[in-house]
């Protein structure tokens, strides 16, 4: 930590030199650089992960506005600072182009879809309920034949047309800027099923080998083309890859599969800068801390309190592992119950004194929490990290 008067010279991932003296304030982009260079800060950046449908429809009956309906008019509306952090460049980085569905019947609050790849799945109308497949699009080698198409990196309309426009326009922001990789086990296991890819690491690891790959110089060949022009302070992944137990692949498959592939990602985006690889992953990660941190993807969010201990992670990992997220969703069950509120924020306040941690709900604010509760929680949350405004 700095002490009082200090001041720091610091070079962003812009090419901006940041002056920092202890007690003044500080813009976007650089209280989320120093958060997590475990510098001083005036506060943390004011992030909320994200709403289920459930929530928005009952908030639109307790004083909501109507047109408020995504995460983005959300994050306006309660004047948050955004999630993903700042903005994302507007790059396609996976199966593109995206095929047409089609709704093949509605049966009360239950729609069966055609998904345009070669599977069946049915939904419910009203809820945030994922996808549930009866037919995986991604059943074998052929199946896989035609979709490989899909991932070529010179595909048109990856970047849009006014590209160099675009790149020009974040030369001298004040914000983050990120951008987004994918999903090395996630992608694939929504597309075969988790009996299926679990299956094929054993029977056959080679094909494994090759949708990976092909997921990666698809990666590679974007992040070389994109960061040529435009600097990034971050890149974010997901891979849903763990329950409430843990992961759903084994540590050595894991280790060995993935692991070495995310580095060659990552030692992409390092020629280029980028040194804080986010990291979006469910239920208990503890098992696969050490194979991202070795990977160099090096922050994890949302850190779901129930599952994954957070100081158990720092006391492992030290200064290594940084952390978004972790404020218990249930201490909002309950109303406006402030003790509550608090004691939550109480548990937090050592990590978000030790540095390298954003805190924010441990996932979706779902339908249990009252619009009124939000509110009182983003207030005594802004209070806690000192946001004035």
């Amino acid at each position: 930590m700095v002490s009082s008067g200090t001041r720091l010279n610091l070079m962003s991932n812009t090419g901006l030199l940041i002056v920092i003296s202890v007690g003044v304030v500080l813009n976007h982009l650089q209280r989320f650089l120093e958060v997590f260079r475990f510098d001083e800060v005036d506060r943390v950046p004011d992030y909320e992960f994200c709403y289920w449908k459930e929530t928005i429809t009952r908030w639109h009956k307790e004083g909501l506005p109507r047109y408020v309906e995504g995460r983005n008019e959300m994050n306006a509306y309660l004047g948050l600072e955004g999630w993903p952090p700042g903005e994302q460049l507007p790059i396609r980085n996976g199966l593109w182009p995206t095929l047409p569905s089609r709704t093949i019947k509605i049966e009360g609050d239950r729609v069966t879809i055609d998904d345009g790849m070669g599977g069946i799945c049915y939904q419910t109308i009203s809820t945030s309920s994922l996808p549930h497949y009866m037919r995986h699009p991604l059943k074998d080698k052929e199946d896989w034949e035609k979709l490989q198409s899909f991932f070529d990196p010179d595909t048109p309309a990856r970047f849009p047309l006014n590209w160099d426009e675009i790149a020009e326009t974040y030369r001298d922001r004040d914000y983050p800027l990120g951008i987004r990789v994918g999903s090395l086990y996630g992608w694939l296991r929504n597309w075969m099923g988790v009996k299926r890819i679990s299956i094929c690491f054993y029977q056959d690891p080679d094909w494994i080998c090759e949708m990976m790959d092909t997921l990666v110089n698809l990666w590679i060949k974007l992040i070389r083309k994109a960061l040529g022009t435009v600097k990034v302070d971050y890149s974010q992944w997901w891979e849903d890859m763990c329950y409430s137990r843990g992961p759903l692949l084994s540590v050595n498959h894991f280790e060995e599969y993935m692991v070495p592939r995310y580095r060659k990602v990552t030692n992409v985006l390092k020629e280029y800068g980028v040194e804080l690889n986010l990291l979006d992953s469910d239920g208990d990660i503890t098992a696969l801390v050490p194979g991202w941190l070795e990977a160099g993807i090096n922050v994890m969010y949302p850190l779901e309190a129930r599952f994954t201990d957070m100081y158990r992670l720092r006391e492992d990992f030290g200064h290594n592992v940084l952390l978004i997220g972790n404020y218990d969703k249930r201490a909002l069950f309950h109303g406006v119950d402030l003790t509550s509120m608090q004691k939550e924020f109480g548990r937090l306040t050592p990590m978000l004194e030790d540095g390298g941690y954003i805190p924010m709900i441990d996932h979706c604010v779902p339908p249990e929490v009252s619009f009124k509760t939000f509110k009182a929680y983003l207030e005594k949350k802004r209070a806690w990290l000192r946001r004035a405004s």
